[in-house]
């Protein structure tokens, strides 16, 4: 499974970019954009969609490498629900877990901001 780093880095190349470039036109800093390599953080959902927008690309993609349409998350009070549209779709274990280490990820960040 191909991580949100490295779509992003393909998407760079598509566009033959430079990452250099890339952080600076999306307000990045090439140390942030290490640590996603790294695995040691994720882009914010902001700026998730700021990419998004950038290369023209769905969240989907971004985020999971599914294309759009093939299922969406919906949050209902507090708790993540599947919504599976169209077709059964398996998720494996470790794709699980990265949703959930992301939504974790995103209420940490989102507590970290009403905090400040």
């Amino acid at each position: 499974m191909q991580s949100i780093y490295e779509r992003i880095e393909s998407l760079i190349k598509m566009r033959k970019m430079t990452k250099k470039s890339f952080c600076e036109q999306l307000g990045i800093s090439t140390g942030n954009l290490g640590d996603w390599k790294r695995g040691k953080s994720t882009p914010s959902t902001n700026k998730l969609i700021e990419i998004a927008s950038f290369f023209d690309v769905s969240l989907d993609w971004l985020i999971l490498g599914k294309e759009r349409g093939s299922f969406h998350l919906k949050e209902n009070a507090g708790t993540y629900v599947w919504d599976e549209l169209e077709e059964n779709i398996t998720l494996s274990e470790k794709e699980k877990e990265f949703i959930k280490e992301y939504i974790n990820f995103t209420r940490y960040r989102k507590q970290q901001s009403s905090e400040e």
